[in-house]
């Protein structure tokens, strides 16, 4: 029997999915194929655990589910652009994503980079509708935090550390691999947990509460994504397995060792977990959505 937070989680990922088809309509004319792209990227399944973290924060806020949605949605969308974008061949160059052909394989790199701009574009434009919160200067926080932990202080600038230390141009220790990943892997996740707060007008201790546990989750995130690559399988994952080591990368595991990282992951849960103390029962599925990814197999 699936437990609630695995309900809830499947429940989300449903109702984004949604919300993502309705975003996202087909068209006609010569522009219809990146926009078939952009939904094939988007709406190629996953866990939705970003939109998931957005839900879940503004239920701590009674923030209405609708928007919540809507903003996941956006969250996906952006999360989207970024997978399409690394997979190309000047960046991971991968072929395989979620077990299907990646979007340069299936169409082009022309269009796989056309369809990346356009859900990046495409997020902000939904953050910025009504359908996100009715109030105008909501609006522009939650755009003004997503393109932040977009831009150049959050994914954009971790992919720069990573394709530097990939050509040899870095070579990055604990520290170094530990701020990569917080740009490249936690900016995103970070803001999923914030946008409850900033779409409930949370006072200051329950941002801080907030922030510092998706500070934990998105390391412990990556840790496991690092055990992942060396661990699991190309048919678990849905994607390459085992190109951090043939590129001789720096990461958590190759740092660390696959044990001590493993404790380091389980370390950051506990301290995810405790920053929730201030939310009492209310923070159960956050809670439980820091063991997920402890424990997670794709």
């Amino acid at each position: 029997m699936a437990s609630l937070f695995e309900t809830k989680l499947a429940e989300t990922a449903a109702a984004v999915q949604v919300r993502l088809d309705q975003l996202l309509p087909m068209v006609d004319g010569p522009e219809a194929q990146v926009v078939a792209a952009m939904r094939l990227a988007c709406l190629a399944g996953g866990k939705r655990l970003r939109p998931f973290l957005v839900a879940e924060s503004s239920a701590l806020f009674q923030v209405p589910r609708e928007r919540a949605l809507t903003v996941g949605a956006a969250v996906e969308m952006l999360h989207s652009y970024s997978l399409v974008h690394d997979d190309l061949p000047a960046m991971d160059d991968s072929d395989l994503r979620r077990g299907q052909p990646t979007l340069h394989k299936t169409y082009d790199e022309a269009t796989a980079i056309l369809a990346g701009d356009g859900l990046l574009t495409e997020a902000f434009q939904v953050l910025a509708s009504p359908e996100s919160h009715p109030d105008p200067a909501i609006r522009i926080e939650l755009t003004a935090a997503l393109a932040r932990a977009a831009g150049a202080a959050g994914m954009v600038g971790g992919q720069m550390i990573d394709v530097a230390a990939d050509r040899g141009a870095l070579r990055l220790d604990l520290p170094g691999i530990t701020r990569l990943q917080a740009l490249k892997t936690g900016a995103l996740m970070g803001f999923s947990v914030m946008a409850g707060a900033i779409l409930g007008c949370a006072g200051k201790p329950e941002r801080t509460a907030l922030e510092d546990y998706a500070a934990d989750l998105g390391l412990a995130f990556q840790i496991r994504d690092d055990l992942l690559d060396c661990e699991g399988t190309a048919s678990e994952l849905g994607k390459p397995v085992g190109q951090d080591k043939t590129l001789q990368k720096a990461t958590f595991v190759s740092l660390l060792g696959a044990e001590e990282a493993r404790k380091k992951a389980a370390l950051l849960v506990d301290s995810a977990v405790a920053r929730l103390d201030i939310f009492a029962e209310k923070a159960d599925l956050l809670r439980q959505a820091a063991l997920f990814v402890l424990e997670r197999r794709l």
